[in-house]
This record gives C-alpha cells, sequence and structure tokens, in this order.
C-alpha cells in the first residue's frame, strides 16, 4: 500500500478532506516545540484553518527528544490524517507542518527562532518540560538549565526561547509571541517568569528587554486526544487507501482559549475558532470546575454502580441525572462571570462529550490522584457555595464516593494511584462511616477548614457514605 505524500495526495479516498492550499507554497512562521499527538490535532488544526486564507503560518514541528514524530512527518512531506471521532465522524489530511526538526537539528532550529518571519513559538512539552521548580519558579538546580546557562546548544525549551530571544534583540527584531499549550494553570505568566530569570543569570539587559518587548499570554486548551495505536492506523490505512503513520483522532469538541496580547498583521486565530479573552484564568476555572468536576463525580460514582467509561456511566440515567443536576443548579450558580463564556451552553457542551460513544474514557483513570484533584474540581465549588450562603449537600455526594472508593480499595487490598495513597488507605481501613470520613477530613492536604469543619457538608458526607454501604446508590443519586 501506498503511503500518504504530497505525491499521493491526491488519491486519497473520496470524502477525505484535503488542504484548500498547496502545502507545498506556504511559508514557516510558527515554530512549535513538541509536536505529538495533541499538537497536531490541536493547535495544527487551527492552523491548517488560518492558511487556507493567509500562507504565512506554516508550522516548523521541533522534537527535542525524540526523532520519532518528525521522522515519521518528514516521510510524509509533513501530511497526516485527523480523525474526528464522534457521532459523525470526520476525516481531514493536516498540511500545515512545512518543516520537521528532530534532535540533532540544532542548527535549523537557531535559524528559525533567529528569523523576523518566525512570529509565533507554541509548545506542548508537558508540564515537567518547562523545568519549573513546585512553586512554579524556574529550576535552577534542573539539570538541564544548569547545562544551559553553561552555554553551548540548549537543552531545555527555556533555554531556546532565551536563546532564539537574544537574537532576536542583536538583529534588532521583535521578540516573537510566545505560546505556551499546555495544562498548566497561569501558564503564559509561568513561561514568562522562567524566561526572564534564565536571561537574567546570563545578561540582565536581555531580561530586561524580554520583560518589556516579549508576549506570553495565558492560554487554555482542552479536547480529548486518544493514543494512535494500531488499530486506528489501520482504520486510517482503509479509510485513505494508503499508509499514514502519523495520524492522529481526537474528539469533535476544540477548544483554545488566548489572552491578551499584540502581534500586529498576525493570524486570524478568532476566525479559526479560537477564544480571544481577558479572563483566561475564568475559562480554567470553568474547565476544572465544570468539565473536570464532572468527570470526577462520574469517575467516582460510575466506579461504584460498575461502569468502566465515561460514556457508560452517562447510560444510566440516574447517574447522568444526577451530574446535570449537580451542574446546572450547584456548580454553575457559583462559577462567577466569564466574559464570552455561555456557562449554560458550556454544560450542554461537556454533557454531550461524555455521551460521545466513540472516546472510551476510562474511569479508573480519571479517578487517579484524587487527593490531587478533588480540591481543584469539586471543593473549591464547595467553599464558594458555602460562602454564599447555598447547599453544599448535593456536591458531597461525589466526595463521599471518592471515600467509599479508597473504603473498597482498603477492604480488597487494591493498589491505588495517589501520591497521598498510604495515608489514604490507612484513613480508610476500619470504624463506621463517621469515623472513616472524620478521619479523611482531618487531612489538610486535601480538606481545608472551612470545608472539614462544615457541619451540613459533614452530615452529607457521612450520609452518602451509608446508602452506599447499604446498597442504596441509586437513592443517593435520585433523592439528591
Amino acid at each position: 500500500m501506498s503511503r500518504l505524500s504530497l505525491t499521493t495526495l491526491r488519491d486519497v479516498a473520496p470524502g477525505v478532506s484535503r488542504p484548500g492550499y498547496d502545502p507545498a507554497a506556504i511559508a514557516t512562521g510558527v515554530v512549535h516545540f513538541g509536536p505529538g499527538a495533541f499538537h497536531r490535532a490541536h493547535q495544527a488544526a487551527v492552523f491548517d484553518r488560518v492558511l487556507h486564507d493567509d500562507p504565512r503560518w506554516g508550522i516548523a514541528a521541533v522534537s527535542l527528544r525524540s526523532p520519532g514524530t518528525t521522522d515519521a512527518l518528514a516521510a510524509q512531506d509533513g501530511l497526516y490524517t485527523l480523525a474526528i471521532r464522534d457521532r459523525d465522524p470526520a476525516w481531514r489530511v493536516i498540511g500545515a507542518h512545512r518543516r520537521w526538526i528532530g534532535p540533532d537539528g540544532g542548527a535549523e532550529v537557531s535559524a528559525l527562532l533567529a528569523d523576523p518571519a518566525t512570529r509565533i513559538v507554541t509548545s506542548t512539552v508537558t508540564e515537567k518540560g518547562y523545568c519549573l521548580a513546585g512553586d512554579g519558579t524556574l529550576d535552577m538546580a534542573h539539570p538541564d538549565i544548569v547545562a544551559d546557562l553553561n552555554g553551548g546548544e540548549p537543552r531545555s525549551l527555556i533555554g531556546w526561547l532565551v536563546q532564539g530571544l537574544a537574537a532576536r534583540r542583536a538583529s534588532g527584531a521583535r521578540a516573537f509571541l510566545t505560546l505556551c499549550c499546555d495544562n498548566l494553570s497561569g501558564n503564559g505568566g509561568k513561561l514568562r517568569a522562567a524566561a526572564i530569570a534564565f536571561a537574567a543569570r546570563r545578561d540582565p539587559d536581555l531580561a530586561r528587554w524580554i520583560a518589556d518587548t516579549a508576549a506570553f499570554p495565558d492560554t487554555m486548551v482542552d479536547s480529548i486526544t486518544p493514543a494512535s495505536d494500531p488499530d486506528f492506523l489501520t482504520a486510517v490505512a482503509a479509510r485513505l487507501g494508503m499508509d499514514d503513520a502519523a495520524a492522529v483522532q481526537r474528539e469533535a469538541f476544540t477548544q483554545w482559549v488566548i489572552g491578551p496580547h499584540d502581534l500586529a498583521d498576525g493570524p486570524d486565530l478568532a476566525a479559526a475558532g479560537v477564544t480571544l479573552t481577558g479572563d483566561v484564568r475564568g475559562y480554567e476555572r470553568a474547565k476544572l470546575r465544570i468539565l473536570n468536576g464532572l468527570h470526577s463525580s462520574l469517575a467516582y460514582l460510575g466506579l461504584a454502580l460498575g461502569c468502566q467509561s465515561v460514556a457508560d456511566a452517562m447510560a444510566v440515567p440516574a447517574l447522568a441525572d444526577f451530574v446535570e443536576r449537580l451542574a446546572r443548579e450547584d456548580i454553575v450558580p457559583v462559577l462567577g462571570h466569564v466574559p464570552g463564556l455561555d456557562a449554560d451552553a458550556y454544560t450542554r457542551a461537556v454533557l454531550d462529550r461524555f455521551r460521545n460513544p466513540a472516546i472510551r474514557h476510562l474511569l479508573a483513570q480519571i479517578a487517579w490522584d484524587g487527593s490531587q484533584k478533588l480540591p481543584y474540581r469539586l471543593l473549591d465549588t464547595v467553599a464558594a457555595a458555602a460562602r454564599a450562603g447555598r447547599p453544599v449537600a448535593r456536591l458531597a455526594v461525589p466526595v463521599a464516593a471518592w471515600m467509599a472508593f479508597l473504603d473498597r480499595a482498603a477492604r480488597t487490598g487494591t493498589a491505588i494511584v495517589d501520591p497521598l495513597a498510604a495515608r489514604l488507605i490507612a484513613a480508610s481501613v476500619e470504624g463506621e462511616a463517621a469515623i472513616r470520613a472524620g478521619r479523611l477530613l482531618a487531612m489538610g492536604a486535601v480538606f481545608p477548614p472551612e470545608i472539614a469543619e462544615n457541619q451540613e457538608f459533614r452530615t452529607a458526607i457521612i450520609g452518602g457514605l451509608r446508602m452506599m454501604e447499604e446498597g442504596r446508590l441509586h437513592d443517593l443519586l435520585t433523592r439528591s
């Protein structure tokens, strides 16, 4: 079977969308670090739309660690398939990447970052790729940062950004716009501070220039992007009529929110579906409390009902009704105003995403690290509701389900994935519901005092635990 490339593009099967531009004729205006599946399914799809009308915004894909993705793109002239996995599936060939640079391409990366035609630098290198310490500042003791401060070709993303900005300053060119696209709260501000701190160790004047001229707006991204496993790649080959080793898949829903910045004569990202706002934190809050809060609720309640995936859990009418009430009657009313966000429409979209049969999101995986997730996903809403004088009993139900999850693990000797696993299991080993709940509520690393001491919340937690132990979870869901 032939392989997807510029030569074979014309032979792609009917019904698969092709680029509305000549991929070989576009310029490079974006450098992206970390061209994994999420980038290729998300940011690259946005620039693919922009390129229909503006050929300046082709992407140079840079991999600092592994050549696997860049080699696959090189073999296919940068082309790959994006499969939209939903009730109405769609297939689209993306042609936005014009360069693909592996770990040995440092000279080319340096030239691109110095080139005034490169106006935007984006990144999806995971949270650890930014070399930050626990407090969100640059970890000066990180081995890659230590090496980069000593000179030579950079090893870290921070090192590359500062080297590129230094070259722009030296030549009199404008600083590029830097967009961190990883799920890191306040990502732009943290990346900006890290770049300035790094530069200050080498050239205080450069640090001041970066602080004065370089933009690092906060961003938020969202779209479920399952891995491209062999079964998926086989399905792509059957659909295209040719092989595609770089194909990616995602759900239909996608969100890219970018904070204030000034990029004169830049790409029309808004026309391509990007949300430009002065309140990225508000969108983060909505995602954490609505999307992630409901995800965790479905995980612990769904597992108690014997469900395996989010879609399975949403197929249980009592549970689906419960999480919708939780969102509309408890979470949204205390979310706070977010300019440009229709919270009711966002809630509808989230619930619809959960019902998507083409995305199999495992509840067991969502249940990982509950002690780290619940404070932001559910307990912040509990605190907001309590301060507003609103009821918190329904919000206590998924937290009680988390405690029941810990109890089952303690009784069966099942390992859980959580940095506090040993303490959580020890607190859940013995004693009736009120005793076990009291031990867990006393864990200040999870429950702040204003929540742990809220009598309505405590009573609802204990009552929920008892009903679940009595096999009355369905009654708990329908009456809450």
